[in-house]
């Protein structure tokens, strides 16, 4: 695990990728989002809980079910991709700790609901990252969104269920020429301290 990621892998992954809006109309193979799902599932979570949930959106009526909750600058590119990630986290993670980290009782760490939420949402988020990595890496372009109603999304989509949106993310191949310039980052020492 020493070996260092060749400079083509970084820029395809962190320096060269992009956020996109504009789509093109080439499709995202089902046995592509699932090799997706199967190299983010492999980032770490605290204890191995593991509470990311995710429906890819694809189909027209999957489409039409996602897009009266989406914010107006949301629509169209959302509408245009060819598939878009509901990144959720389960607030009943903990139901499958003794399957997923069956060394000790970690389903007892988290009986209380506010500390099982914080869990699900951190934990959730960071493997939401990991999918945009694995889909970036396995040649997909990313649009990670916030602009959309949560409760409408969790009507929608997770109805009887603990299982709450956090972000979308479109997924396909985007159109580089619909870029803007890349935006400034925060230098080291503006955003890190080392003590």
């Amino acid at each position: 695990m020493s070996a260092i990621l060749s400079d083509a892998a970084l820029d395809q992954v962190f320096r060269a990728a992009r956020s996109h809006s504009r789509w093109r109309d080439e499709p995202v193979s089902d046995v592509l989002l699932q090799a997706v799902y199967d190299l983010a599932k492999m980032g770490p979570t605290s204890a191995n809980c593991q509470p990311m949930r995710v429906v890819f959106v694809k189909s027209d009526e999957a489409k039409q079910r996602l897009k009266p909750h989406l914010s107006a600058g949301n629509v169209d590119k959302t509408m245009a991709a060819p598939a878009t990630a509901i990144v959720a986290y389960d607030l009943d993670f903990a139901e499958k700790l003794p399957e997923l980290f069956p060394h000790t009782d970690a389903r007892a760490w988290f009986a209380d609901p506010k500390k099982a939420g914080e869990t699900a949402f951190r934990n959730g988020s960071l493997q939401g990252a990991y999918l945009m990595l694995a889909a970036r890496a396995l040649g997909l372009d990313c649009g990670p969104m916030s602009g959309f109603d949560n409760a409408g999304v969790d009507a929608a989509f997770f109805a009887g269920t603990n299982v709450k949106s956090n972000f979308l993310c479109n997924l396909g191949y985007g159109e580089a020429a619909a870029l803007h310039p890349r935006h400034p980052r925060p230098a080291f020492d503006e955003a890190c301290q080392i003590l």
